[in-house]
């Protein structure tokens, strides 16, 4: 699985855990029954917001499943009907052009498949316009402004806003969030979402960007940080931004039941923010001093939990795991370094959000 937004079962408590679960099981067997079992391949943790999106705003439609190897060989609820649809559409239209563009730029696996690659890329294209057609949207606006993204890459230099590079994806993300509220009956709802998706791909562009910020300054491949001249702390000021617009969007959505889709759009997306950058420190910085929090001493010294994530390899790796789960660090410490990733994990804390929340918002029961 894949995406920004990766909940931590303790922060979610059961009901939303299960409510989330639902909606990504929904979009995969959407994608299995309607577009073959390879394109489950693009299931991933973003795309459900679109499914959670649309039942937020009506009627909840759920179906049992068998059981499934991923959910331990156990069956469970899973949302069905137009909102999964249209999530398995977007989540189709976006990563064939993913494919698309790593195929362009010889990226990846999807690069080393050359025409096999961009021959899936077609297929899923096609299935995923043809999903949304019989949704009864136009999803060549979403396609379109995502093709422009070349284009504008191309024209930005040196002191150009790194938010005209991300208006592409904005755009396509925008028009997605507010064809749920289409979908939904709610019409009067489609303007505050086109908001919350525009800056919600906004902040994905930007920490997509951070994420690989290293990796393409040694090997010379394009960043939008790189080539704007942007700095971290902008984009970590632009992200933040971004997550405060996206709160007081979701304000002005009628919404039948909106616990879900704030929990993940507000609180969650502000722990990626936070995985990502890392936690600011409560004082000023003095000069010299890492701005970066770095939880870890005694015991938890090990692995140093670095900002530029620095992999392992399959025996280091190993290594870390077992000397992590000895000293409880994977329960415990927060955050704490992947042991073959090294990159910034979450902490399991059930009292991040609850009566110790500090979200400064009244608008749902987070416990």
């Amino acid at each position: 699985m894949f995406g920004i937004i990766r909940p931590c079962r303790n922060r979610m408590g059961a009901e939303l855990r299960s409510a989330w679960l639902a909606h990504l099981c929904g979009m995969c067997l959407s994608l299995r029954d309607e577009h073959g079992h390879l394109s489950r391949l693009v299931t991933n943790y973003d795309g459900l917001m679109i499914s959670a999106a649309v039942e937020a705003q009506s009627a909840v439609s759920r179906r049992t499943a068998g059981p499934c190897a991923l959910r331990g060989m156990r069956s469970a609820d899973v949302a069905i009907g137009a909102g999964a649809r249209l999530a398995a559409s977007v989540s189709l239209v976006l990563a064939s052009l993913k494919i698309d563009d790593h195929v362009d730029d010889g990226d990846g696996l999807a690069g080393r498949m050359g025409w096999a690659g961009r021959r899936v890329a077609q297929r899923w294209a096609a299935k995923g316009l043809t999903t949304a057609s019989d949704l009864g949207f136009d999803a060549s606006v979403m396609v379109d402004a995502v093709r422009r993204q070349p284009l504008v890459e191309a024209a930005a230099g040196l002191g150009s806003p790194v938010l005209a590079v991300t208006e592409p994806t904005e755009t396509a993300t925008g028009f997605a969030v507010a064809q749920t509220a289409f979908i939904a009956g709610r019409p009067s709802n489609a303007e505050p979402l086109r908001e919350v998706g525009r800056l919600f791909g906004r902040v994905a562009h930007l920490l997509d960007a951070v994420e690989d910020l290293e990796e393409d300054r040694a090997s010379g491949a394009w960043n939008p940080l790189l080539a704007t001249g942007t700095s971290v702390e902008e984009a970590h000021r632009l992200c933040r931004d971004a997550v405060a617009g996206i709160r007081l969007a979701l304000a002005d959505v009628e919404f039948t039941d909106a616990r879900l889709v704030h929990k993940l759009l507000v609180h969650e997306l502000e722990e990626s923010v936070v995985r990502v950058f890392g936690k600011r420190r409560r004082h000023d910085h003095p000069p010299g001093e890492p701005r970066w929090s770095d939880p870890g001493s005694g015991l938890w010294a090990y692995p140093r939990l670095n900002w530029q994530p620095r992999p392992r390899g399959c025996f280091a790796g190993c290594g870390a795991f077992l000397y992590m789960c000895g000293t409880c660090q994977f329960c415990c410490r927060d955050p704490f370094p992947g042991p073959w990733s090294d990159k910034r994990r979450d902490g399991c804390d059930p009292g991040d959000c609850g009566p110790n929340c500090d979200c400064d918002c009244n608008c749902c029961p987070c416990d």
